[in-house]
């Protein structure tokens, strides 16, 4: 037995068959085991089964110990526990113990196409993280960042073809959208990647310390100046500074700073002497752009940092992102605290529901908030979890609801498919998955029509 996505568990030879094939008639390959330990040599078998249902009660094995066995050989295999009515406290036991959901006997067929059609879902996910995880290490700067949306996909287009100048650029974007991640790209990418990249928040530093911080002071300058300080530009010659909360800055040392970036040298607070500086700058701001240009910079500052403007757009507004970081964290979580965990599709569509006003990093902090207070092993990350942490966030309106799972992943495939011009072999590597999965779920998503 081998080359099958899922494995159906029970010692009931014609439930079993019932449900092969019902799943065939779903678009998936479907192999049966009727005992133990089949389930545990099925699995030895086929290193790339997707997911196994699981009988609770068998006369010769104890569905808990086989589950025990298989994550044992295999951590991250979904398991959906079959069970009837009276050992439904069991299966929600199993759930604790690591079981990805369970169902009841008998068996409503809709409810079993909802069930194995969102385990294999949220699968599909865990592949596009690692395939994620293993394009960083091609070297490109760029495949360090972590998205699916088109929206990200034409801000790193726009950013990369930045980085074969110097030019300077301009970032915006909301709190905790990534903007020093894109900053550090664009420098990595380009010919100053083996020169310092230092970063700076204008909105952080006193207003009277500005310049001493940006160009550097003299010992004796002003009370306290007690040694030379180079400053970030000094610091940062052939390379790159990071001006972050550039409208932060204020408008005394913004003539400083353009007198820098326009003669390409900079004099040091108490020294009489210039020092030449070849240095590019990349500013970012979470101020909306005509703020930005009409109230916080100077014109003419305003003009020398937006050669190149970028605007990264916020989680909500592209919740395909929020799936794949999600699966992205939890991965990250599970191994910084070494246990097993996950995150439920109720809680990914808990989080596609909020607004999200802090973007990654907030998202980033509400995963290690549960998983931090937790001691489960292996831990699921359920709506409850995230219930209170989410109280005081703001629900998105019915009109601005993200799109529901099904609706994103149709959406994908076509992007998929036009990228690479019909051949569907290509499109399926581009989204993590296989082949024969890109086939069932055009065909369950009823999408054939628009895909040819």
């Amino acid at each position: 037995m081998t080359g099958f996505e899922i494995l159906v568990v029970d010692d009931d030879v014609d439930l079993a068959e019932t449900l092969r094939d019902f799943l065939n008639g779903q678009g998936y390959s479907v192999e049966i085991a009727t005992s133990g330990v089949q389930a545990l040599q099925a699995c030895e078998d086929n290193p790339q089964l997707a997911l196994v249902l699981l009988d609770l009660v068998m006369p010769h094995s104890d569905g808990l110990a086989v589950m025990q066995q298989i994550h044992q050989r295999n951590h991250d295999l979904p398991i959906l526990i079959m069970t009837g009515y009276g050992t439904i406290e069991t299966a929600v036991d199993a759930i604790k113990r690591g079981a990805e959901d369970y169902m009841t006997k008998p068996f409503d067929r809709e409810a079993v196409r909802k069930k194995v059609s969102r385990i294999m879902e949220l699968r599909c996910l865990r592949n596009r993280v690692a395939q994620l995880e293993a394009d960083l290490r091609t070297g490109d700067p760029f495949q360090e960042l972590i998205y699916v949306s088109q929206a990200m996909q034409k801000v790193v287009e726009r950013a990369r073809a930045s980085a074969a100048s110097s030019a300077s650029v301009l970032l915006l974007g909301e709190t905790g959208t990534g903007k020093e991640r894109i900053a550090r790209a664009v420098h990595a990418a380009g010919s100053r990647s083996t020169q310092p990249f230092i970063a700076i928040n204008c909105g952080a530093v006193p207003r009277e310390l500005v310049e001493s911080e940006l160009f550097g002071v003299r010992r004796g300058a002003y009370t306290g100046a007690y040694a030379d300080a180079p400053g970030v530009f000094v610091a940062a010659n052939r390379g790159t500074v990071f001006l972050d909360e550039i409208g932060e800055m204020p408008k005394e040392s913004q003539v400083a700073l353009l007198r820098v970036l326009q003669e390409k040298e900079l004099r040091p607070l108490g020294s009489a002497r210039a020092i030449p500086i070849d240095v590019r700058v990349i500013a970012a701001t979470n101020r909306p752009l005509v703020m930005l240009r009409q109230e916080l910079l100077r014109e003419d500052l305003y003009f020398r940092l937006a050669t190149v403007v970028i605007e990264i757009p916020p989680l909500r507004k592209r919740p395909e992102d929020i799936l794949v970081f999600a699966q992205w964290f939890v991965a990250r979580l599970a191994e910084k605290y070494a246990r097993h965990v996950t995150i439920s599709r109720a809680a990914v569509e808990s989080l596609l529901s909020h607004s999200l006003p802090g973007n990654v990093r907030e998202l980033q902090n509400l995963l290690e908030s549960v998983t931090a207070l937790s001691s489960d092993d292996p831990q699921v990350i359920t709506e409850r979890d995230l219930k209170p942490l989410l109280a005081q966030n703001v629900a998105l309106p019915a009109d601005s609801m993200p799109l529901a799972l099904d609706e994103m992943e149709r959406l994908a495939i076509e992007r998929a498919i036009r990228l690479c011009r019909g051949n569907r072999t290509k499109a399926a590597a581009l989204l993590g998955i296989s082949r024969d999965t890109l086939y069932r779920k055009i065909r369950d998503l009823k999408a054939d029509a628009g895909l040819t």
